[in-house]
């Protein structure tokens, strides 16, 4: 009952976010190339929830991941080496990931801070690529069972 309730909450705090995002009115508006576009009033309270949820399923995932491992450890020590492999495959894609990214800094438009350079701007690059991995890993997955379930079939 209570990762019903936990669940449900969750997402109705990110429709709330989202809505507020959306229709919670302006804080003026920025001119790009002649245009005027209008700064949203919550964008900092849903990055913030974003971020929130970003670090919840990281924390849960490897709460999971070591879960399984202890209680593979125990029964089967072969497949708590595979998830153990499984782990450290992740921890080099990120380390990849992070050495292909660049602390150049990031040029956005209207916006005067630091955060779009070094360590952060190395951290976007990062999961740029390493989203451009795991979306080309999936797809290449998803190839390969259909070939070897039809090869399977015959």
């Amino acid at each position: 009952m209570l990762p019903k309730i936990t669940l449900w909450s969750l997402l109705a705090l990110g429709i709330v976010f989202i809505a507020l995002f959306f229709l919670g009115g302006s804080n003026g508006s920025l001119e790009v190339a002649g245009d005027f576009l209008d700064i949203p009033r919550f964008t900092d309270a849903f990055l913030i929830w974003v971020y929130i949820l970003v670090g919840l399923v990281v924390l849960i995932t490897l709460a999971v991941v070591c879960v399984e491992f202890a209680n593979n450890w125990k029964t089967n020590r072969k497949k708590a080496y595979t998830t153990l492999g499984v782990v450290a495959g992740f921890v080099v894609l990120a380390l990849l990931c992070w050495f292909l990214g660049s602390p150049e800094k990031v040029n956005i438009i209207g916006y005067e801070g630091t955060d779009n350079e070094g360590a952060w701007a190395q951290l976007a690059d990062a999961v740029i690529y390493a989203c451009y991995f795991l979306i080309t890993a999936t797809i290449c997955t998803m190839i390969w069972g259909i070939i070897y379930t039809k090869k399977l079939s015959k």
